[in-house]
């Protein structure tokens, strides 16, 4: 079972290791938008090959639809990506200054 650790000073980066051997993830939510991408690929050359047999084209359709939800997933990503919600901490220095009203 690998052990995973985020590096405080990059909150981008997930660090997991594998006994001597540790894997870096950099920009993790563009990873995760890169294995989505692929993943929906995966789905939609399946379910074309499904396509080719009568038999299988339920299936098919079934994994066209999982590819097509997937791409639904990929804004969300996006957007994760974008918008981070934090913790409004009034004590730190600046915030009273900053005159936040919400």
């Amino acid at each position: 079972m690998p052990r995973t650790s985020t590096d405080s000073s990059a909150s981008n980066t997930v660090t997991l290791y594998f006994g001597r051997e540790e894997l870096i993830i950099r920009q993790r939510y563009e990873v995760i938008s890169i294995i989505n991408d692929i993943f929906i690929g995966i789905w939609f050359i399946i379910g074309s090959i499904l396509f080719f047999y009568d038999s299988l084209a339920y299936y098919g359709t079934w994994l066209f639809l999982i590819g097509s939800i997937e791409m639904m997933i990929r804004p969300v990503i996006r957007l994760a990506r974008r918008v981070h919600l934090k913790r409004f901490q009034p004590e730190t220095t600046g915030a009273v200054d900053a005159g936040h009203d919400f």
